[in-house]
């Protein structure tokens, strides 16, 4: 017998086409599994090259039994890359046969971690926003800018985009996709306060970075407003935090570690909830219309190995991929 492994590029990847709302609906799987204490996930181990600290290569292993997923990545972020040219998030994911443990596949895990980092965005929001959101700020407008876009307007009956970056290159790319593929009505501002101040969701999207530019001001967010903090605490002073009724992340252990040991999360609220708490009922969502809720979600492994078997049965019934032998 030939033991055999599909590689898949980014290309394959995307190519599976896996929609986000597949991949919100894994992803909120995975959290009630997280939730019920039914998933294996070590805190992720991580090496820092470089100088300044902010760059990182993370192996980020996961077990979920109910979704018959095992793996682990190994991604890497550099916010340097951007001036190079190259993707700020790198990387490979392994999926495992959880009976065997042999390889099943190998696969570019850029195109994974944008989506399924939007969709537990979305999972958050879907407690702790209101449901009738119509307005979105998206600040940075890269990647995840995207992608957290397309996810939130799975989920809201979204109308208005206000889009905020330094660079007025990603800031047109934005508003195209808004206004193209969401349909999406965009303005595209550019003092970050307007991405902020009258919008129900907002999502700041920029380089994780250890000592926060604290951009965003007290007073800036509207009573009920709901924050996706992608970028950890980066974009937020510190008197700007303390106007949360909620301050939710999706791993408490993780949470605690890089608030500790790393050093990033000074002087944050105290986390309310993990976001499988939320889902699974154990701690109450939104309750009224004034709360100012944040979700600063880390990134778990948890979330790609929920979506990386669902892209490796439907790249191998569509045969995409190239087979290697072990």
């Amino acid at each position: 017998m030939t033991n055999k492994l599909l590689y898949l590029s980014q290309a394959d990847v995307k190519s599976v086409g896996l929609t986000m709302a597949e991949i919100i609906e894994a992803t909120e799987k995975g959290f009630m599994e997280m939730g019920n204490n039914r998933v294996e996930m070590p805190p992720k181990p991580g090496i820092h090259p470089g100088e300044g600290g902010d760059n990182f290569i993370h192996a980020m292993p996961a077990f979920i039994p109910a979704m018959d997923a095992a793996g682990v990545k190994w991604v890497s972020g550099y916010p340097g890359n951007q001036q190079k040219g190259l993707p700020y998030i790198n990387g490979l994911l392994i999926l495992n046969d959880p009976e065997t443990g042999l390889p099943l596949s190998v696969m570019d895990c850029s195109w994974i971690t944008a989506m399924r980092t939007a969709a537990a965005s979305a999972v958050s929001a879907k407690y702790l926003a209101r449901p009738e959101s119509s307005t979105i700020g998206i600040l940075a407008c890269g990647v995840q800018g995207h992608t957290n876009l397309e996810a939130m307007n799975v989920l809201f009956p979204l109308k208005k985009v206000m889009a905020y970056d330094p660079s007025p290159e990603n800031a047109e790319k934005l508003a195209r996709f808004g206004k193209e593929t969401l349909g999406l009505e965009v303005t595209i501002v550019s003092d970050p306060k307007d991405a902020v101040t009258g919008c129900d969701i907002v999502v700041t999207s920029g380089p994780i970075l250890k000592v926060p530019h604290a951009t965003i001001q007290a007073g800036w967010l509207n009573e009920g407003t709901f924050v996706s903090c992608v970028d950890f605490d980066s974009f937020f002073s510190r008197e700007a935090l303390k106007e949360a009724a909620k301050w939710t992340t999706d791993n408490l252990d993780q949470y605690n570690h890089y608030k500790d040991k790393v050093g990033f999360f000074v002087d944050c609220p105290g986390v309310y909830a993990e976001l499988g708490e939320l889902v699974t009922g154990k701690k109450k969502g939104r309750e009224n219309a004034t709360e100012k809720n944040f979700a600063a979600n880390l990134g778990l492994a948890m979330e790609d190995m929920a979506v990386a078997p669902l892209i490796y049965k439907k790249a191998a019934e569509k045969n995409i991929g190239t087979w290697l032998t072990l």
